[in-house]
């Protein structure tokens, strides 16, 4: 499996593009908000004539899902995303604009919910998703064992821990979340974050301080 990160919008979030020797392939948490990271992404696409089967969300933030509009025009695929996180499409308008964010049209809402342990297949891999709430009611890790990954979304950083006070955030949620569902995963699993570089499962064993 091919993992390509973008950095994306004012809030650096990442945008992962995972796929396999078939080109087929998903998008996870399409933060791009400016033409500029959407064009770039369409042509990182193109330029590897990938397919997109999914686009997929780890949670609902506004950043985390403001390219997921431009995605369904371009591609046709409507995102999904865990349906405890849906609430939170309601008020991206009114949080982008406390931002300053050039938004002017509601959130892109979901083609179809994500719930624990369901396999996510795209050519000949496949990502497992793992319910862990607590820095949103909805969020979701995804985690491939034949591949040794785990995309984290904003729950698990290198060296930190999701923020919890957002709406419907709670940190024992969270903390219990990463050390019932993270924590136990193979040492060597590679954990592609929300924000900032990845880490491993072993490093924030050891040096986060937050666990």
């Amino acid at each position: 499996m091919t993992i390509k990160t973008f950095t994306f919008n004012p809030f650096q979030e990442n945008t992962y593009v995972l796929f396999d020797e078939t080109n087929e392939a998903i998008i996870v948490d399409a933060g791009c908000i400016l033409d500029a990271e959407k064009q770039k992404l369409k042509k990182y696409v193109e330029d590897n004539n990938l397919i997109i089967k999914r686009v997929i969300n780890t949670h609902l933030h506004l950043d985390h899902q403001f390219g997921n509009r431009f995605l369904v025009e371009v591609y046709g695929i409507k995102p999904e995303a865990s349906k405890d996180d849906e609430f939170l499409l309601e008020t991206v308008v009114e949080q982008a604009r406390t931002f300053g964010f050039p938004i002017d049209e509601e959130a892109q809402p979901l083609g179809d919910y994500i719930v624990e342990n369901q396999e996510i297949k795209f050519g000949n891999s496949s990502l497992m998703a793992l319910h862990v709430p607590g820095h949103s009611p909805g969020s979701m890790a995804f985690y491939s064992e034949k591949d040794n990954v785990l995309i984290s979304g904003d729950v698990l950083f290198q060296g930190s821990i999701g923020r919890t006070d957002l709406p419907r955030g709670d940190y024992a949620t969270l903390i219990l979340s990463i050390t019932k569902k993270l924590l136990p995963l193979p040492d060597s699993t590679v954990v592609y974050c929300g924000h900032g570089p990845t880490t491993t499962i072993k490093k924030e064993k050891e040096d986060n301080p937050f666990l």
